[in-house]
């Protein structure tokens, strides 16, 4: 399998994710968009992964990148390929799918608790997570659920967490993330940890290193579901 990411800021970086592709022997390129890096052809990947960023799908006079970026996602959904948005790459696919992109009524940021909705239970590619688990969050935009896709996954502060359509995957929250990550993370977007009712302090936060080797695990055990059955069809 052939994985590629798209990379919008030095600090989100692949994380677990890469430590799972390379236990798998999957090959990986990526292209840093906040470098100026030229994208690949379609003919280059079998799987496509998006990262997350602090930025808003619709600030594309500050990122110009941001248009192509989305034409090129567009693609690669229309060429059949596997295509996994993790936060702002969940936005942009939904984007490009027709779910509309707006500011949720709170920012979520820290640890907290995500539940399969009934479709996620019965969904191919989320049945293989448990019903409620814990995961990190960033985030203060939220997407509606594209047409015909099915949203998968809530939480108390954001309805839409998660949803699949054919091929595509979109998770608004993070379960790829690494201490190290998350670290980089508050050290770049510290400014946004304020009061609010979901937003968790940097102590809050860095304080459960213990859940990370169950988050890391939920992640590979989705990665390699939707390789499963999303691979060969």
């Amino acid at each position: 399998m052939r994985l590629h990411y798209l990379q919008h800021v030095p600090f989100e970086d692949l994380a677990r994710i890469e430590d799972w592709a390379k236990i798998r022997d999957h090959e990986i390129t990526g292209t840093l968009l906040f470098d100026g890096q030229e994208l690949p052809g379609m003919d280059e990947f079998d799987w496509l992964v998006i990262m997350g960023g602090p930025m808003n799908i619709y600030e594309i006079d500050k990122y110009p990148w941001l248009a192509g970026e989305e034409k090129f996602i567009r693609d690669a959904i229309a060429s059949n390929k596997i295509v996994l948005g993790i936060c702002l790459g969940a936005q942009l696919i939904a984007d490009v799918l027709g779910g509309k992109v707006q500011r949720n009524l709170y920012k979520e940021i820290g640890w907290h608790n995500v539940r399969l909705t009934p479709e996620g239970r019965k969904s191919r590619i989320f049945n293989v997570l448990p019903n409620t688990f814990m995961a990190l969050h960033w985030h203060g935009d939220t997407f509606e659920i594209p047409p015909e896709a099915l949203r998968t996954a809530e939480s108390e502060a954001c309805a839409s967490q998660a949803f699949a359509l054919g091929k595509a995957v979109g998770l608004q929250f993070h379960l790829e993330s690494s201490r190290n990550s998350f670290e980089h993370l508050i050290k770049n977007c510290g400014d946004e940890l304020v009061e609010g009712k979901y937003i968790q302090s940097p102590q809050e936060i860095l304080s459960h290193i213990d859940r990370y080797p169950e988050i890391n695990r939920l992640m590979a055990l989705l990665l390699d579901n939707m390789e499963k059955e999303l691979g060969s069809s």
